[in-house]
């Protein structure tokens, strides 16, 4: 029976104390690190994925007791099915498809009148499935945003936070299809106005990673204009793992549109730290990217 006594008996077969020597020394666990306290099983990625895959259906209080564990492959598994459990919802929420279904079973309507009612009825059962997934993804969207504080390394963050929160925020701008037809504004608590404004702005860093990271899901849509603003945001922030997220964020910005990219570097890279314009600019040609670094370019 996959449940979650069986989830916590495969990651544990997996076991590896070795590598998680290793991986304890990788992520920061020592005292008064960013990770202080985590605690490994020893796991690659692949396990993780693999045994979280055959636990996919499990219910949702125990996706949070997982989250709340100690054990960092268990959060990592509990992201996971978060992710298979959303993308199943946002998959089979194609409203575009909807909407052509619609159009042709009020087309069909018209045709046939004498069975206008059964029509009428399959019309109506498709628009309540199609409300039930939507409420359904809301509910993983709000809580994800609910347990932050247990999505407490870099790597979870990157995993799952363009995945849910950036998907969730994108599908809301593109189809109108959640509370409200602005990314950011609801009547719910979790979709509060500038819900990513608001994780960038917090003391927490793990949030704050999200907020930049829950925005490569509008990267691969084209769409630059919150990863920009946010990315000011974090400029002046002090820790070196925004500064990488906010400069693989605009790294990936560049890979699609070189002249954005650019258009924000040569305002803010003499005063930029570092670390976050050498990640912004390592793809650039090398005459390029030492111009960047000498503070020469125009």
């Amino acid at each position: 029976m996959h449940n979650l006594l069986s989830l916590r008996k495969q990651l544990k077969s997996k076991s590896n104390p070795k590598r998680a020597k290793l991986l304890q020394g990788f992520f920061k666990t020592g005292k008064g690190e960013y990770a202080e306290g985590d605690v490994f099983l020893g796991l690659t990625s692949a396990q993780i994925k693999e045994v979280a895959y055959r636990h996919k259906d499990i219910s949702i209080r125990d996706i949070e007791k997982l989250l709340k564990s100690k054990i960092h492959e268990e959060r990592a598994a509990a992201l996971r099915i978060l992710i298979y459990q959303f993308q199943s919802v946002m998959r089979s929420h194609n409203i575009k498809d909807a909407r052509q279904n619609n159009a042709m079973m009020h087309h069909s309507i018209k045709l046939w009148r004498n069975d206008a009612v059964i029509y009428h009825s399959a019309l109506n059962d498709r628009q309540k499935i199609e409300r039930d997934k939507q409420e359904r993804a809301r509910e993983i969207f709000n809580f994800y945003l609910k347990n932050t504080r247990y999505i407490n390394n870099w790597d979870l963050v990157d995993l799952s936070a363009s995945k849910i929160v950036g998907e969730y925020l994108n599908r809301c701008e593109t189809t109108n299809s959640c509370e409200s037809t602005n990314r950011f504004k609801s009547t719910n608590a979790y979709e509060s106005t500038n819900t990513l404004y608001r994780l960038a702005e917090s003391k927490n860093l793990w949030e704050k990673r999200i907020a930049i990271i829950s925005t490569f899901a509008f990267i691969r849509q084209n769409q630059f204009e919150d990863t920009l603003k946010i990315s000011k945001i974090l400029l002046n922030d002090k820790h070196d793992l925004i500064h990488k997220a906010v400069g693989w964020m605009l790294r990936e910005i560049g890979k699609r549109n070189l002249a954005q990219e650019e258009k924000f570097l040569k305002k803010h890279y003499k005063t930029m730290p570092r670390t976050m314009l050498r990640y912004a600019i390592e793809k650039f040609p090398e005459k390029k990217r030492k111009m960047y670094l000498l503070g020469k370019t125009c």
